[in-house]
Formats: C-alpha cells, structure tokens, sequence
C-alpha cells in the first residue's frame, strides 16, 4: 500500500514536470496574446485595415531562442533535464537560459507531488493540481506584467465553484459562492476608498477576480488569513526590494503574486494555520 502511494505520488510528480514545462510558455506568450488582440481592437475602432500578422498563440510559432532565433527541438525541451544537459545555454549561440524555466518546472512537479501525497490518485488532487498550476502561473505573469489575465482569473473562479458544487473540495457551495462575493467586493471596497482619498489606483481590477476566485476554492471564512498571509508577504517583500533598490519604476509591487502565495499557503497547511502562524 505504501509503495503504491508513492508511486502515485511520482506520478503527480511527472506530470507536474511536463505541466511545468506548458506554464512557461503559458507566462512568456499569454501577455503577448492579449497585447495583440489590444492592437488589433485599437486598429479597429480607429476604422484602420488590420495589419497581417503571422499566428501567435500558445501553440504556434515553434519555441525560438530569443537570441539567435534558434529552433529548440525535442530533446532541448525535455523538463530539467535539458537545461542540465545544456549546462543552461542555448546549443546554438551558447546564450544563457534563464534559470526560471527549470524552476517553474521543479515548482510545478513539488505542487502536483504534494497533491499526489495528500489527496492520492483521486479528483480532489487532479483538481487542487490544476489550482496549483494556475495560481503559479498567474503569480508570474502579474509579476512580470501587472496583469491578471481574465483568461486565467475567471475559468480560475468558475472551477472553484464547479469542484465545490461537485464536492471535489471541503467547501460547501453556499460557502464558495460567498467567498466569490466577499472576495470581489472587499478589495473593490478597498480599491474605491483608497483611489478616492488619493486620487491613485492602489491595485488592478484583476486582483478582485483572484481573490474572488480564492474565495471559491476554500470559503468565504478563509478570506480574512487569506489577506493577512498576502500583506505580510507583500510587506516583507516590499521593504525588501526598497532597501535593495529593486523597486520598479513608480515604487509599486503588484499584489497578485502574494494573493496567490497565499493562495498556494492556504491549499498546504490550510487557511487555521495562517492565522495560527500570526498569531491570531
């Protein structure tokens, strides 16, 4: 019985690896994307002929090295173990590999492995492996970007409710569906207040939609350790970033990410623990 747990464990581990892989190029193309159906709509509400523009979505083209516009075959893109085998240099230019791709991945494969492990080879942990995938996923594109893509948020929010409506989660329905409500309407609260008194946007409206969808996955009783966990984080990382003069342009840090690393603390140790952890 315990072999066969942790083998279902790698299982998750392996598949985790590969999802991995489809998350980078999900957090590199899907800003990309929406900049051109942007431009697209803005040529065409300004009566402009369209310009042709060749394919572009998270298919097509074919991963290019962004330096020597390399095309990275198969066996380049084998998770981890390329960049190991490469040294993390691109075998044509010997430019260097970013060192984030085989940790999105590595990340990837922890999340689904420890899903695996808890849930074991069932829905729960099929679905909270997809929660895991996004919510990273989102992380890095607001941090690269400030943007909180709809397409990701909302499908986001809406699994949250389907997986409690088909009880693949602890939540009761009622509670997900307060926790969309709660989740949205807080931080609009607090966004309208804050922009009002300082006549400046303290944060986007796709943060409303992650918290929201947090408030689907784990109950509106989860919101408040929820909030805390990611203002600490953002806090910590803040003060961090000004005394090493990391700070972007503007002095702001996007929230996203630490809503989602709450999130992502919140499917771990379980939303008590955050505030067990605070001291609350």
């Amino acid at each position: 019985m315990l072999v066969a747990h942790w083998f279902e464990v790698a299982l998750f581990g392996i598949l985790g690896l590969a999802v991995g892989s489809f998350l980078n190029v999900v957090i590199h193309r899907l800003p990309k994307i929406m900049e051109r159906q942007w431009e697209a709509e803005y040529e065409q509400s300004k009566g402009e002929q369209a310009v042709s523009r060749e394919p572009f979505n998270l298919m097509v083209p074919r991963s290019r090295c962004p330096h020597c516009g390399h095309p990275i075959g198969w066996q380049e893109n084998i998770p981890v173990l390329s960049y190991v085998f490469l040294r993390g240099k691109c075998s044509a230019c010997a430019a260097p590999i970013s060192i984030r791709y085989p940790l999105v991945e590595l990340s990837t494969a922890a999340l689904f492995a420890y899903c695996g492990w808890r849930w074991g080879a069932t829905t729960a942990a099929l679905v909270w492996s997809g929660f895991a995938a996004a919510i990273l996923a989102l992380a890095l594109i607001d941090w690269d970007t400030t943007l909180l893509p709809d397409d990701m948020t909302l499908p986001l929010l809406w699994g949250g409710l389907v997986a409690a409506t088909l009880q693949w989660t602890a939540v009761p329905l009622a509670s997900a569906v307060w926790g969309v409500v709660a989740g949205y309407v807080s931080l609009w609260t607090v966004y309208w207040v804050f922009k009002l008194i300082t006549g400046k946007e303290g944060m986007g409206y796709g943060d409303f939609k992650l918290f929201a969808a947090l408030g689907a996955w784990f109950g509106w009783q989860a919101l408040v350790p929820i909030i805390l966990m990611a203002s600490i984080i953002g806090a910590l990382v803040g003060i961090a970033m000004k005394f090493s003069n990391g700070l972007r342009e503007g002095g702001y840090v996007p929230f996203g990410p630490f809503l989602a690393g709450a999130g992502l603390t919140a499917m771990v140790f379980g939303p008590n623990a955050i505030l067990r952890t605070i001291g609350l």
